[in-house]
């Protein structure tokens, strides 16, 4: 039985999702990998930035009572010399490293959902606890380094029929 858990890069899933024109939903991404009956979900993380406190109190609600455990930070403004615009920010990949290393002894599978290259050698030290890890993104927003370093990569275009959100 291969004990699973799964860790979402929420910001980073979203402008993935946008890329690709269509949204997955939390709910059947966790039916997804627990459609197996080798696999035992142990654990799901979503991390994400919140503008204030009450920001997406609605959906933070809805993946608790999933099961997932969120991770919030507050946005942080960030001024770019070049380009002379504003952006936000909330740079979760610690608090999403600290969770994977505080869980290791639990899992014996990884799912990322990121294309994050800084996961590069995070992954390569899982790795080396025989631990087997998946990343899941999109063309053009993964990670060369982050690609090389993970066991198996899925692009969410391949999961679309199984994970898309289906509005009722």
């Amino acid at each position: 039985m291969n004990r699973l858990s799964i860790f979402v890069d929420g910001n980073n899933m979203f402008y993935a999702q946008q890329k690709n024109g269509w949204f997955f939903d939390p709910r059947r991404v966790l039916n997804y990998f627990k459609s197996d009956p080798d696999v035992r979900l142990i654990n799901a993380f979503w991390y994400t930035g919140l503008k204030d406190p009450q920001d997406q109190r609605g959906f933070r609600d809805a993946l608790i009572s999933l099961g997932y455990t969120v991770r919030t930070k507050i946005l942080k403004e960030y001024y770019d010399d070049n380009s002379g615009r504003y952006s936000q920010k909330a740079n979760l990949d610690i608090e999403i490293v600290v969770d994977m290393f505080n869980t290791v002894d639990q899992y014996d599978r990884v799912i990322l959902f990121s294309g994050d290259g800084d996961f590069e050698r995070a992954i390569e030290l899982l790795r080396s606890k025989n631990t087997h890890i998946t990343v899941v993104s999109t063309e053009g927003m993964i990670a060369r380094e982050l690609r090389n370093a993970t066991d198996l990569y899925i692009d969410l275009n391949d999961m679309r029929g199984d994970i898309e959100k289906v509005d009722n």
